[in-house]
């Protein structure tokens, strides 16, 4: 199993309406694609950058799905919130395994 974390720093006055989004379009539309088993979304408390950070998390099955999602959605749903945010936010993501 393979977490898929995106981490979203943004401006506060975008945040209520980012999450909003993320969950009515965003993160039913990224399920939809059938890569991922589950999901979920946090907000950083203790986060040491200014604005509102927040993670999306993805749980992948296995290697091959994570893959399919990076080869054939991932640079499709990036640039959609960088669309409909433009200058508002930056995005990283990382990749992790669970051990335990």
């Amino acid at each position: 199993m393979l977490l898929y974390n995106v981490t979203v720093i943004m401006e506060e006055p975008i945040a209520a309406d980012w999450l909003q989004w993320m969950k009515t379009t965003q993160i039913p539309t990224v399920m939809a694609t059938d890569c991922f088993v589950s999901h979920r979304l946090l907000k950083i408390m203790d986060s040491p950058n200014e604005g509102l950070s927040y993670c999306v998390q993805f749980i992948s099955e296995d290697e091959a799905k994570h893959e399919e999602f990076r080869n054939l959605h991932e640079q499709q749903f990036t640039a959609e919130m960088y669309t409909k945010y433009p200058n508002q936010l930056v995005s990283f993501s990382t990749l992790m395994e669970f051990v335990g």
